[in-house]
């Protein structure tokens, strides 16, 4: 399986680059805001890199296609007939910010069979980095190995991103009063947080629930980085519920068993 993956890769990438270049950033601050049934946003430049991002995958790997912006039945139906091989695509995670302007947005892609990812990909295209991870073979970003700076084992000294918003309160009370780690921080984007731990950027993540199109690529990178990650139940962060996810993620292993065991302790369940 390997090699096959590794095959693949290089157009996968291609296929990010691409779609950054001709459908995302030539709409970069020229698209209006608009609202999903869920209030969630969305915008004509994430409907036009999903449309992008299905034709160029489908020609690399004919497979069926689950997409942030499909219908609610669609995607399910793409879970169901996608246990041999399932495309999931973020076409733009981090809407908010490329809509006002913010530079912390991405486009991510990965591959899963039997509901896990063995490849991701992830493009950062405002800096120009591609974050890339095949199962059993490592991550790198832009070829290079990652992690890009070792994490220490220390949560006093950790620098975690946190998404309070979706948080218990118990849990996100007492991050505020007495948190162990040295510096909180939240850029707005899942997939951009997944790349940031992966690269070393940051020692830790937490978040309240992401969707499956939100760690799909992400998780991949991190554990291919020598992270880990657990949900606030499970420490098997690939057999808890796909379409929303809490996250516990760390690249230290033993910084993540510190980081789980406060949270746990503290009202992550």
């Amino acid at each position: 399986m390997p090699a096959d993956l590794l095959k693949l890769l290089p157009g996968v990438e291609a296929a990010l680059k691409a779609v950054a270049e001709t459908e995302i950033l030539p709409r970069f601050l020229k698209v209006a805001r608009q609202h999903k049934a869920d209030g969630s946003t969305f915008s004509e430049a994430d409907i036009a890199a999903q449309e992008f991002l299905t034709r160029a995958l489908g020609q690399l790997l004919h497979l069926p296609m689950l997409g942030e912006e499909m219908s609610d039945s669609a995607q399910r139906e793409a879970w169901q007939a996608g246990d041999k091989g399932l495309w999931v695509m973020d076409p733009i995670d981090g809407t908010t910010n490329f809509l006002v302007g913010l530079p912390q947005f991405a486009v991510s892609v990965a591959l899963l069979r039997g509901g896990k990812p063995v490849l991701g990909v992830s493009y950062l295209p405002m800096a120009g980095e591609m974050f890339s991870a095949v199962a059993g073979q490592g991550a790198w970003l832009n070829g290079e190995p990652l992690p890009l700076r070792p994490s220490g084992n220390q949560l006093s000294r950790a620098v975690a991103c946190v998404d309070f918003k979706r948080l218990p309160a118990e849990l996100a009370a007492h991050l505020v009063q007495s948190s162990p780690i040295y510096s909180q921080r939240n850029f707005g984007s899942s997939v951009l947080e997944w790349c940031y731990l992966a690269a070393g950027r940051v020692d830790a993540v937490l978040h309240g629930g992401q969707r499956l199109w939100d760690h799909a690529a992400g998780s991949l990178l991190v554990r291919e980085a020598g992270g880990c990650a657990a949900t606030f139940r499970e420490d098997d962060f690939d057999q808890a519920n796909p379409w929303r996810r809490q996250v516990i993620a760390a690249l230290n292993p033993e910084l993540f068993c510190l980081w789980r065991d406060w949270l746990r302790q503290h009202g992550a369940r």
